[in-house]
């Protein structure tokens, strides 16, 4: 006799692409630790991806004006024209390509275009390469769009650069397009131009797709610069670059990002999201364009205050026994090497969690490349940095 549907577990009804979905590390800790903090502990949090500092003031007075005029309406799914033009001329500027408002599509957030993309181009058992360890909504996405997740390994030894060699060696003619995400989380590694250049030769000869995460193209160090492989002979037809204004504006919560893409692809982008979140929030958008348009000071400040709390999470991790840690280039995440103490990731990062009040991220929150590393969100206040970094210390020294 066949099973009824009562007779089923619930979790056999789900799409099996999406029965396997895991939560994100990072909001999974979060919880963790806010439940700690709920019973008294004191917990400092070095996990979640937030800027320490508000939305800029400026921005914060737009959304409010835009919301006193009753800008609270739908709107065009890909966007109102006027932050469409304000985000074609931000990237024509910084990528030193020509593009226009109908090769942009805004979204809530940039996760969502990154998923709906992906939704757009893949077809059933199709490939998709991506850097392993990397942000996890990369192999949810390709798994829920019925793909083939093929993670390319960073290399440690080389600054967790994107492992070129085996990249090249697993393109077949199942490959769809290739994921990059420079600077990159959780290992702040950033891409070269030799490499963006190799991988861009790569995707014409292959006739591939590049995905092009660069949501902290803002968050860069020193002499090193930003690269998008957008700019390269031949790519605007074959990119999708997503970036946003959360980490470089600190508008986690306002929910506002961006994909640059062809016009054709952008057009059903729009649908997609027409079909999924009808539209992004008016008030918001309105926001974007002071964030775009208005004065960047801020942001330069901010960088350099990043540039200290990087330099000084590097040093006195590196002063700790059996742990060593790379400068990262861009972002604001340190990735350090932990893998002599006789505990997995997990293991270690629910051990600083509950004996050290420390929430950070285990490795393989982002990914099995992560084995042996934990990730650490720098952007806290210098205040808070320098205690977790003391109890760090103590507790490492101690876990052996």
């Amino acid at each position: 006799m066949c099973p009824t549907a009562t007779d089923l577990d619930p979790i056999e009804r789900i799409n099996r692409n999406v029965a396997g979905l895991q939560p994100e590390g990072a909001y999974r800790v979060l919880d963790k630790a806010n439940r700690l903090e709920e019973s008294g502990e004191d917990i400092v949090h070095l996990e979640i991806g937030q800027p320490d500092y508000p939305t800029f003031p400026n921005i914060t007075l737009a959304g409010i004006k835009a919301l006193a005029e009753g800008k609270t309406d739908y709107n065009p799914s890909r966007g109102i024209s006027p932050l469409r033009r304000a985000i074609a001329d931000h990237v024509t500027e910084t990528r030193e390509v020509k593009v226009t408002p109908g090769e942009v599509a805004v979204g809530p957030g940039a996760k969502p275009l990154l998923f709906l993309t992906t939704l757009a181009l893949l077809e059933e058992g199709q490939e998709v390469l991506y850097p392993d360890p990397g942000f996890p909504t990369y192999e949810s996405m390709i798994s829920v769009a019925g793909g083939e997740p093929v993670p390319i390994p960073l290399v440690e030894e080389d600054g967790f650069k994107l492992d070129l060699d085996r990249l090249e060696a697993s393109i077949t003619p199942e490959t769809k397009f290739v994921l990059l995400n420079s600077p990159g989380n959780p290992a702040g590694n950033l891409m070269s131009s030799s490499s963006l250049k190799r991988v861009a030769h790569l995707a014409r000869e292959e006739e591939l797709f590049v995905l092009s995460d660069e949501i902290y193209s803002r968050m860069i160090y020193g002499d090193n610069e930003h690269r998008s492989i957008l700019s390269y002979d031949g790519m605007k037809a074959r990119t999708i670059m997503v970036d946003g204004f959360s980490k470089t504006y600190s508008m986690t919560g306002w929910r506002l990002g961006y994909a640059v893409l062809p016009e054709e692809l952008a057009e059903k982008l729009g649908y997609l999201l027409t079909h999924s979140v009808g539209c992004t929030a008016t008030f918001t958008q309105y926001a974007g364009i002071e964030a775009l348009e208005g004065p960047q000071e801020r942001v330069k400040k901010n960088v350099e205050k990043l540039t200290k709390k990087r330099d000084l999470v590097v040093e006195r991790l590196n002063d700790i026994d059996c742990v060593t840690c790379n400068t990262p280039k861009g972002a604001f995440y340190a990735f350090p090497e932990v893998s002599a103490y006789q505990k997995s990731s997990a293991q270690l990062a629910d051990y600083l969690l509950e004996e050290a009040g420390v929430a950070l991220l285990p490795g393989t929150a982002f990914g099995p490349g992560g084995e042996g590393y934990l990730r650490i969100c720098y952007s806290s206040p210098f205040s808070r940095l320098e205690t977790g970094l003391n109890r760090l210390e103590e507790a490492l020294t101690n876990c052996n």
